[in-house]
């Protein structure tokens, strides 16, 4: 494969965690890959070990600074000539009592989960026009979809952000842009693993019908997928990714016992 037509993908929030595991799965199937991260010393680790130089570019950017963003966009643009996916990625929780959400809370959680896709979907769009078209996923969550405690302007701006995927793909598609969402549920990522106590871990199992954590692994290969061409006439849509947590109902754990004891 030329280097002309080895389709490029951005992923936002790269650094780590999921946004990582799907860098990589990008890498996996040949493709070149931007890492956009506010944070770079941890960004400047990961573009290090991975050790692809050829195949990678490591940017960092603020998603909710719109000079930043476009500055981002043109260096891609230099690099690699084209943009075939974005992935948004990037995104804080501040998770509080309504009542005391400051301002600056509710702006800054507001900035990076829905300003920030807008601002990098809207940059890159031109460039992915260009390259012939392509995809964009939106990461979202679970707590966009039901409510929750203490996840007022997490929950809202993850709510937004899923009709900010509908607009996009409608009005995208013109330009033969694809735009999907997916809403993981619980994660085993490494803030998972030191936020959650093993009550809050046992009380996710209780719930999930797989009773378990996801994986960022799993996580990746559905945002891959959405961004591949095995999901051609898939757009507008919102897939959870959440062991079944989104779609169940009370009464759950009560059943699972009761099936256990019959």
């Amino acid at each position: 494969m030329s280097e002309a037509t080895q389709k490029v993908a951005l992923v936002t929030g790269s650094a780590r965690g999921i946004g990582l595991a799907t860098a990589k799965r990008f890498l996996a199937d040949g493709w070149r890959v931007v890492l956009l991260d506010i944070d770079g010393e941890n960004l400047k680790r990961t573009f290090t070990a991975l050790n692809k130089p050829d195949v990678t570019l490591a940017l960092v950017c603020d998603v909710a600074d719109p000079a930043g963003v476009a500055r981002a966009l043109a260096t891609i643009a230099e690099k690699f000539g084209r943009l075939d996916a974005l992935v948004n990625n990037a995104g804080i929780a501040i998770f509080k009592p309504i009542l005391d959400i400051t301002y600056d809370d509710w702006s800054r959680v507001l900035a990076v989960n829905l300003t920030g896709p807008f601002l990098c979907s809207q940059a890159a769009a031109p460039l992915m026009r260009d390259s012939g078209g392509g995809a964009i996923v939106n990461i979202t969550s679970i707590s966009g979809l039901r409510a929750s405690t203490l996840r007022t302007a997490y929950g809202t701006s993850k709510a937004g952000l899923a009709h900010l995927t509908q607009q996009q793909a409608v009005e995208l598609a013109s330009l033969g842009i694809r735009v999907n969402a997916v809403a993981p549920g619980p994660v085993d990522t490494a803030m998972a693993k030191a936020v959650h106590t093993p009550e809050i871990r046992a009380a996710y199992h209780d719930a999930i019908p797989l009773n378990r954590y996801g994986l960022e692994q799993e996580l990746a290969e559905a945002i891959y997928f959405l961004c591949s061409e095995r999901a051609s006439y898939i757009t507008g849509q919102t897939i959870a990714v959440d062991g079944g947590f989104e779609a169940t109902g009370i009464g759950l754990p009560t059943l699972r016992k009761d099936a256990r004891n019959s």
